[in-house]
């Protein structure tokens, strides 16, 4: 099988991003984005989907984290499309469960091509980690946008939002794991291909 690797660079006047993705590695992660907590979010995404994850951004932080989280997800998306490629055998569909402490997360994805984002974070206190919590909307949306996947993501209950978005980030990993595994020869759609731009073919 062809190692299934994907890779974006992308550069603005508010960001300069590098991402590398092998969907098929040993949950190996290097994750340098400028703010500690979303490395650690990062990290525990990529090590419990066992993908090898390497992400550098430099950002604009003198502002906020919210251009960074923004771009490594439209970054990690386009990485992901280009890692599944025409997506043919893969499993399409994941979806986990995770406790964390007294928190307790779901998350379920297809990767149709189709964007769309569910993201019920009503618990989240406002600040976490010295950032507002809409930066965590934000990164999921343009990881969904440009991933080519419908996500959506529940918090059931919980009080601590560290321990929230870690049993997000956790699940987001397990349900990305199944559903990019090989486990057929043909594409898993009634329509005959899926197409990474959006729209189910």
């Amino acid at each position: 099988m062809d190692l299934r690797i994907g890779t974006m660079e992308r550069e603005t006047r508010e960001t300069r991003i590098s991402v590398r993705i092998n969907l098929d590695g040993a949950g190996t992660t290097d994750i340098r984005t400028g703010f500690g907590f979303a490395d650690h979010m990062l990290d525990l995404m990529g090590h419990w989907a066992g993908f090898d994850l390497r992400v550098t951004c430099a950002g604009d932080m003198h502002i906020d984290a919210h251009h960074s989280l923004e771009d490594v997800g439209l970054c990690l998306g386009s990485a992901l499309v280009a890692a599944l490629g025409d997506r043919r055998g893969i499993a399409r569909v994941g979806s986990a469960r995770v406790p964390m402490d007294e928190a307790l997360t779901e998350v379920c994805l297809d990767l149709s091509g189709r964007p769309y984002l569910v993201y019920e974070e009503s618990l989240l206190p406002p600040v976490i980690a010295g950032q507002e919590k809409d930066l965590w909307r934000e990164f999921l949306k343009s990881l969904a946008v440009k991933g080519g996947m419908n996500l959506h993501v529940r918090m059931l209950y919980g009080q601590n939002g560290h321990h929230l978005l870690e049993s997000v980030f956790k699940g987001l990993g397990l349900a990305l794991r199944q559903a990019v595994r090989i486990e057929r020869e043909d594409v898993l759609s009634t329509k005959g291909g899926l197409d990474a731009c959006g729209i189910c073919c």
